[in-house]
């Protein structure tokens, strides 16, 4: 790459604190980067730019003291409409997690100084070559085209526009969106990654790495509604977005965006423990760029508090430490590696985000986990699908049919887009469709799940619904929205389901794990709707479902609202135990307790923390007896309104999924307690009663849940013990204080009698074995090769008895098949001498299907079912003349 620059290279410190600098003294409020999980906006599932905090100062919803603000945001791409994941590697650019430096106006300025101020940052305080920068717009955007050439000096042949796909931005499918305007850098000749593709030419936009895009200028002046309308927004706004990566490797000199600073000290630690070099020239090296791209993002989505699961956000994290670990695997790693890395990541990262070495222990121990749970799958998985290929290859097909690719989602653990990155090495492609027809069920069931009405109303609701406050019971107010079957109406009547909206609200609409309350919504003449619950779409909006059970209601009718009382001092008895049970766990476990998510219902409250270890039953004793004494002392519970900032230097704990505005309310407990909580709660701690813990067990990696009672529900859970352990003393025939040792000379009596069992099982098989033995044939490579069939074997029993062939062969081959109930079960052992010339797995995928089946395995141990039974002797002939 030839010198762009006359000055030394910047680092991407450097260069971040140089962005932020430059719009502070513009008079913008430099902000912290908020968390990767956005908590003002349920349509997305991370923060993929750096406008997402500032989405509802857009729409009008939020405003903010400054019009301007300028941050380093990190940001994720890895779901929706920005999903990056299948360039990363395979480029020197795109990246899963990036910082995304950006700066906006909130109806302040607009497209002027937004083009101006860009061109002064990187002429003038970067000194990027003026003739090497380009600037596109939209081609309706004649505006933006003007003020490029009337507030700078851009040559005016570098000015050009181009369609939707290039120019128009938009967060999501729905959301604020605008025509933008992209600068775009001339990296030179040798930069084009795409020289070798017939008739390319390099230009802007044009799919190389030449013209690379450095800024984007995003001109919002429009909501996309969820049927696809552009509605104009009230005010204009401005939204930019530079990535620190890509502007890094410019001004350090590079062309990869892996040579940078960013990136190197991670891809050095891998060479140092591959000890191989990194070449980012070099094709098989993808695997370098990748570990170090997803260790980045595994890394802080865990600091967020993400963890790995199957849905949600906890999947996609699943997704990328999985496909991270295959690409170590290629590297030569057979011990889990990647929990290794995010030592380089906190040593790259951290002092941008500090949370990466407060919580490092942590991640590295949420990344071990997974990867020990994925490595017992990832080599099955990997033979699987090597069998595989070899068939399309012996077959001349490229298609790998989608129940393969689904055995390998459902039983493997492969996410299909690893499985897709493995087959494109060879040209191979998945069958969609047929991947897709397997996973119909798990899809319906999904749609099934879904409230389809109330999630509408849900989305489109607007206005609010005052929440008049925990100790408030009943109120009188006016009906200002009535919806039903989704759509908004005027009337409902009897028997009609029904979502209800009123200007004032005794109900507590569903938020911070607390569940919402039930009650009544009454008329004047005796009409009555029945309410099951109570949703809180926006902080300012509480949303009732129900049923009309008498008369009718129209908008604009006053009515009282009543809760039901005994449902909301259940669950704010179970709230306020929350609160205590958190700070328990922080006192007896550390500091680095934090909440994972939690369940407040009337019946029992759920509480999900972060600990890697299970908790010893003496711990979680004393810690009941403590959460008790706390309960006992009858401390004050006090709260009160304050700044954001003001509540976290006081040392308030903000509970996971909860949303914060600049004013928050603080719980204060007694001196052992201080919360940012907007739920409803005791007086005083006394009023709680009792605590009892229900049970303590691991949720995923790195997480814990205890489920407890309070109060009337803590008392019903004791009666039950007592009732279940009353009726174990009448079967086993002994008192209560006598039950667990009976249990136990029952279970030792148990053990007993299926040991006997076995040692009979296997000495049946070992007398069948030797009838066997008579079957073995000498293969033309000079071992032993048993094939037979045992009638009324299922795969437990071949297992048994190939145990005791290979025993006494002491060198060979078996294959053994069963027919059971109508069922083939087929298996291959070879013993260990053999294991290099015989692949057992190899073997049985040669064979099964004949019987209507797949299967595979180990080298040494193989096993398979089929469907039809009558092909059983062609599977066995098939088997013996691979070895004569």
């Amino acid at each position: 790459m030839a010198t762009l620059l006359d000055f030394p290279p910047m680092t991407g410190a450097e260069i971040r604190s140089a962005f932020l600098d430059f719009f502070r003294a513009r008079g913008h409020e430099v902000v912290r980067s908020a968390s990767l999980i956005p908590d003002k906006d349920p349509t997305l599932l991370f923060t993929n730019a750096g406008m997402v905090p500032f989405k509802n100062v857009f729409l009008g919803v939020e405003t903010r003291a400054n019009p301007r603000a300028a941050s380093a945001q990190k940001c994720l791409r890895l779901s929706g409409k920005h999903n990056d994941l299948d360039e990363v590697g395979r480029d020197t650019y795109h990246h899963t997690l990036f910082e995304m430096l950006g700066n906006w106006s909130f109806g302040d300025y607009y497209k002027e100084e937004a083009i101006r101020w860009a061109w002064e940052l990187l002429t003038e305080q970067w000194r990027l070559p003026k003739e090497k920068l380009y600037a596109t717009v939209f081609r309706t955007d004649e505006e933006a085209e003007g003020l490029w050439r009337k507030v700078t000096d851009i040559r005016p042949d570098h000015v050009q526009r181009f369609d939707e796909k290039d120019n128009f931005w938009e967060m999501g499918e729905t959301g604020p969106c605008g025509p933008c305007s992209e600068i775009h850098l001339d990296r030179g000749p040798e930069a084009c990654d795409r020289q070798h593709v017939a008739g390319h030419r390099c230009a802007v936009n044009a799919g190389c790495a030449r013209f690379i895009e450095l800024w984007n200028l995003v001109f919002i002046q429009y909501n996309r509604t969820e049927k696809g309308v552009l509605e104009e927004l009230e005010s204009k706004h401005v939204d930019t977005g530079m990535g620190l990566e890509r502007v890094a490797a410019v001004l350090q000199n590079v062309l990869s965006n892996y040579d940078t600073d960013l990136f190197r000290g991670i891809i050095r630690f891998t060479e140092e423990h591959a000890r191989r070099k990194y070449s980012a020239y070099a094709a098989d090296d993808l695997a370098f760029r990748v570990i170090a791209d997803h260790s980045r993002a595994l890394s802080l989505l865990i600091a967020d508090g993400v963890v790995p699961s199957n849905d949600g956000r906890g999947y996609v994290l699943r997704r990328v430490l999985r496909r991270s670990a295959r690409h170590a695997r290629h590297l030569g790693f057979t011990e889990p590696f990647l929990w290794r890395v995010a030592e380089a990541v906190a040593g790259t990262m951290g002092a941008a985000y500090p949370e990466l070495v407060e919580r490092h222990s942590y991640i590295q121990e949420v990344i071990r986990s997974e990867e020990e749970r994925f490595a017992e799958t990832l080599d099955k998985g990997l033979a699987l699908l090597d069998t595989e290929r070899a068939s399309l290859r012996t077959r001349g097909a490229t298609l790998l049919p989608g129940e393969i690719a689904f055995k390998l989602y459902d039983t493997y653990g492969f996410p299909l887009d690893m499985t897709e990155d493995i087959l494109r090495e060879e040209n191979l492609t998945i069958d969609r469709a047929g991947f897709d027809a397997c996973m119909d069920e798990q899809r319906k069931r999904a749609r099934d799940a879904r409230r389809a009405a109330t999630e509408t109303v849900l989305a489109r609701a607007s206005g609010s619904s005052r929440f008049l406050g925990g100790q408030a019971h009943e109120a009188a107010s006016e009906i200002t929205a009535l919806y039903r079957d989704g759509e908004e109406v005027s009337e409902v009547r009897e028997g009609d389901e029904v979502n209800l909206v009123s200007a004032e609200t005794p109900f507590y609409g569903e938020s911070g794990g607390q569940v919402g309350d039930r009650g009544t919504v009454e008329g004047e003449d005796g009409s009555l709707i029945e309410i099951t619950d109570a949703q809180k779409p926006l902080s300012e909006l509480t949303v009732l479902l129900g049923t009309v059970r008498r008369g009718a209601f129209h908008r604009g009718q006053r009515v009282r609202l009543a809760i039901d009382r005994a449902w909301r001092e259940a669950t704010r008895l179970n709230h306020s135990a929350t609160h205590i049970l958190h700070a328990v766990l922080r006192e007896r476990l550390g500091g680095h307790v934090r909440q994972a998510g939690s369940l407040v219902a009337p019946d029992r409250l759920r509480f999900d923390f972060t600990h890697t270890n299970a908790v010893e039953d003496a711990t979680l004793i004393a810690m009941e007896d403590q959460a008790n004494a706390y309960i006992r002392d009858n401390a004050e519970v006090t709260s009160e309104e304050m700044g954001y900032d003001e509540a976290i230097a006081r040392g308030a704990l903000a509970f996971f999924g909860d949303k914060y505005g600049d004013r928050v309310r603080v719980v204060k407990m007694g001196e052992f307690s201080t919360e940012l909580c907007g739920g409803t709660h005791v007086s005083r701690t006394g009023d709680i009663g009792l605590f009892k813990l229900r049970f303590e067990a691991g949720v995923a990696a790195g997480v814990r849940r205890i489920e407890a009672a309070t109060g009337p529900g803590a008392l019903l859970l004791v009666r039950q013990k007592e009732i279940t352990l009353r009726q174990l003393g009448e079967l086993v025939k002994g008192s209560e204080s006598e039950v667990a040792d009976k249990v136990e000379r029952l279970m030792a009596q148990q053990r007993e009698m299926e040991r006997q069992l076995q040692h009979l099982r296997l000495q049946i098989a070992g007398a069948q074995s030797g009838d066997l033995l008579s079957a073995a044939f000498t293969a033309k490579d000079g071992f032993k090769v048993v094939v037979a069939a045992v009638e009324g074997a299922d795969q437990k029993r071949l297992v048994e008895m190939s145990d005791a062939l290979r025993e006494k062969l002491g060198s060979g081959v078996i294959v053994l098949a069963g027919r059971d109930d109508g069922k083939v079960s087929l298996l291959a052992a070879v013993t260990k001498d053999l294991s290099a010339k015989v692949h057992a797995g190899k073997l049985i995928g040669q064979i099964a299907p004949i019987v209507g089946g797949r299967g595979g395995g180990r080298p040494e141990m193989a096993q398979a079912g089929g469907k039809d039974p009558s092909k059983i002797d062609d599977a066995l002939e098939a088997a013996r003349a691979l070895f004569r």
